[in-house]
């Protein structure tokens, strides 16, 4: 089946690093072996990542991308961009300046990234995060704006409310426009202690009204921290604290016996098992070597009764 054409969940590659700590020729390195395993979608963000860049602003992750599109003549066809706006800093070391998702604001940041990437259109753009400073009309108009320019060929929300969403895709039909239509959000098979917010700021975690939502409308859903920086696998980045609890423990021991009984590694069953959802998971990576790993997940078959075990671990 054509990877670019189909609507079955895929890995997503995670570009946050490129360009501060993954320098750019191992980020070329990642996204060649990204392609070559038949791997699509690219995502960034404006915004990426200004915390780890001497500048104190973002546009690195973007940058290394449109060097490695010029790099690969033809290679622009063979892969799919999806960046960000709302986050990236107007004053350098400032989040709080972040610019927001006013008309004119998303209307810029979008410009600056398409100099960034050197490309006419990115295949989907998503709203970072809410800006409730903005009215929700204006934020919708412009999405708009940009989808009837083909400057975005596909819209989303990262990180908002079910209820925004729906609300923004109603302003949407009202105006005429082009409605969001993909969700962004934090989840993966462990889960922190409900009602605990998590410590990354900003972070919002998929819910079952999110999924509820994305099922009824036929919203195409894709999952950050998706291998929680590692957590499965490496003893030297455990788990943050608001995972400790039982349903955790549990869990982890399931995933152990099933990564054995489908000859897998536990970072393959759970992307195995995020795709199942019907969520695109993203992965970001730092080696050539996680990125292949990643995508051989496709090839993990879980059974009913795997899903089963987790379901009730859960």
């Amino acid at each position: 089946m054509d990877a670019m054409n189909t609507t079955e969940p895929q890995i997503v590659l995670g570009t946050m690093d490129f360009g501060t700590r993954v320098a750019p020729e191992r980020a070329f390195a990642i996204l060649d072996a990204f392609v070559a395993g038949g791997g699509v979608w690219l995502d960034t963000a404006n915004c990426y990542s200004f915390w780890n860049d001497p500048a104190g602003v973002g546009g690195a992750s973007e940058r290394v991308i449109g060097a490695w599109l010029r790099a690969r003549p033809g290679v622009r066809d063979r892969v799919r961009i999806a960046t960000k706006v709302r986050h990236n800093p107007l004053v350098p070391h400032a989040p709080e300046s972040a610019e927001g998702l006013s008309a004119r604001a998303v209307h810029a940041g979008v410009e600056e990234s398409l100099g960034r990437l050197g490309v006419d259109h990115v295949d989907l753009l998503w709203a970072h995060a809410e800006d409730r400073t903005v009215p929700l009309e204006e934020t919708v108009g412009a999405f708009g704006e940009l989808a009837a320019k083909g400057v975005a060929l596909r819209i989303g929300a990262a990180n908002h409310a079910a209820w925004r969403v729906e609300r923004a895709r109603s302003l949407a039909r009202e105006q005429g426009v082009e409605p969001w239509t993909s969700l962004q959000l934090r989840h993966s098979l462990v889960q922190p202690r409900p009602l605990t917010p998590v410590a990354e700021g900003g972070h919002r975690m998929l819910t079952a009204e999110d999924l509820d939502l994305a099922r009824a409308e036929g919203l195409a859903v894709w999952s950050y921290s998706s291998l929680l920086w590692g957590s499965y696998v490496r003893p030297d980045k455990p788990l943050p604290a608001t995972y400790d609890h039982p349903g955790t423990t549990r869990v982890l021991a399931v995933l152990d016996t099933i990564a054995d009984d489908v000859t897998a590694t536990k970072n393959q069953v759970v992307l195995a098992w995020l795709m199942l959802q019907g969520i695109d998971p993203i992965v970001g990576a730092s080696r050539v070597e996680q990125i292949e790993e990643a995508l051989a997940a496709r090839r993990v078959r879980l059974g009913d009764e795997h899903l089963a075990r987790l379901a009730e671990a859960r």
